[in-house]
């Protein structure tokens, strides 16, 4: 069976993808007011998880669709504002601890300059599957604290943002020790 070709370029800027990830870039300033004017509550719920699914549905639109240079860059950016946004913002209503939000904000701002730091230097790190977890647990952390029923269940928002914290570092662990290996790789050829 041969595979289906890509229907867009990796130079393509306006794809249904990118499209869902900008919807989402859009409603993150929206879900953050959300969680500071009205904390947990119904409506913030169903806007954190429209942003959620569509950060899942443009994952499985850009497989079909062919992956872009612009949605590599945009997606992990709508990723960034939204969970990091909502957890200030939760941090800031009393509802989140502020040392494991700042564990994952080192986390990424690391991330995000490593990653530049590798591309600069034409090392290309290949994806692995355990960042989707770690962004699926960090969205259950933030979901428990806004889901009226789960308002008030601390232990269990706890417990999620510790394990969200523990995937966090774990794979930017892995991330770092893959870009050495790829790092040594090209340096041998």
């Amino acid at each position: 069976m041969t595979p289906k070709r890509p229907i867009y370029g990796e130079s393509a800027l306006l794809t249904p993808a990118n499209l869902m990830t900008a919807f989402r870039i859009v409603i993150a300033p929206v879900f953050i007011w959300l969680i500071v004017a009205r904390g947990a509550s119904w409506w913030t719920f169903v806007v954190g998880a429209g942003a959620g699914m569509s950060d899942y549905l443009d994952g499985i639109v850009a497989r079909r669709h062919g992956p872009t240079r612009s949605g590599a860059f945009l997606d992990p950016l709508a990723d960034k504002v939204a969970v990091l946004g909502a957890m200030f913002a939760l941090v800031w209503v009393g509802t989140m601890a502020l040392v494991p939000v700042l564990l994952i904000l080192a986390r990424e701002v690391w991330m995000t300059w490593y990653r530049a730091h590798q591309s600069k230097s034409g090392v290309s790190i290949p994806a692995r599957s355990l960042p989707k977890l770690k962004t699926l647990v960090q969205d259950f952390a933030i979901a428990f604290c806004v889901f009226p029923p789960t308002r008030q269940v601390t232990d269990l928002q706890e417990a999620t943002l510790w394990c969200a914290v523990l995937l966090t570092v774990v794979t930017g662990v892995q991330y770092y020790l893959d870009g050495r290996r790829a790092q040594l790789a090209a340096a041998a050829t």
